[in-house]
């Protein structure tokens, strides 16, 4: 794959996605505040992605994905240095705990629009935020590909990353301009409902479904 990605934040989202992007064949480097400290890191890829930090894991990257907690977004992209220019899909999710998960916004709306405000040179895409990291390590539901909805203003960015998504077995959909971010914010923290106060396990995601696209197949 001709395309260098950056995963910033190699949690269990971040470190999921890098090996889904990396078994597909992207070059991968995975940017961690202390490499020399991601020991576990570093044995899981085996070679497959670089472990370095995170400047450096940024440094020529094409396509950046932002996988860090929200409270930090802003800061962690600012950190990076030169992104102009850059593709960088926000995948992070503000949220607040109160009894269940609540929405919390910041002033510009969502965070990919206050990361777009922070870094207005960069190619902003909200994405890869709507379901939980099992679900970015594997987007297979049965046979029914997850679905990526991708919201942002540049078009040919957005459908750069929509064909990323689609390499590695996501189900890629246009949900419109970046102002469209904080929708699918409030969906994410909808699926956190779901995935904890509404007693339904991790192991789901939404999926938009056109009449007749899942006809029972016949019998034998």
């Amino acid at each position: 794959m001709d395309t260098n990605i950056a995963i910033i934040g190699a949690g269990r989202v971040g470190g999921n996605l890098g090996g889904r992007l990396a078994d597909a064949g992207y070059r991968v480097r995975l940017g961690v505040r202390r490499p020399a400290e991601a020991t576990e890191l570093r044995q899981r890829f085996d070679g497959r992605a670089e472990v370095v930090d995170t400047v450096r894991a940024a440094a020529g990257a094409d396509v950046i994905f932002l996988c860090v907690p929200a409270a930090h977004a802003v800061a962690a992209v600012l950190a990076l240095g030169g992104v102009d220019g850059t593709i960088l899909v926000d995948c992070t999710n503000p949220v607040d705990w109160k009894d269940g998960p609540v929405l919390a916004s910041p002033p510009e709306g969502s965070m990919a629009q206050a990361i777009a405000a922070a870094v207005p040179d960069a190619r902003v895409i909200k994405g890869f935020n709507t379901f939980g990291a099992e679900i970015h390590g594997d987007p297979d539901l049965g046979g029914v590909a997850a679905d990526v909805l991708l919201a942002g203003d540049d078009g040919p960015a957005k459908q750069r990353v929509s064909e990323i998504a689609a390499a590695i077995g996501f189900a890629p959909i246009d949900a419109g301009p970046l102002r469209n971010a904080g929708l699918l914010e409030a969906l994410a923290v909808l699926w956190i409902h779901l995935a904890t106060s509404g007693g339904l396990d991790r192991e789901m995601a939404f999926k938009l479904l056109r009449r007749g696209q899942l006809a029972a197949t016949p019998p034998d």
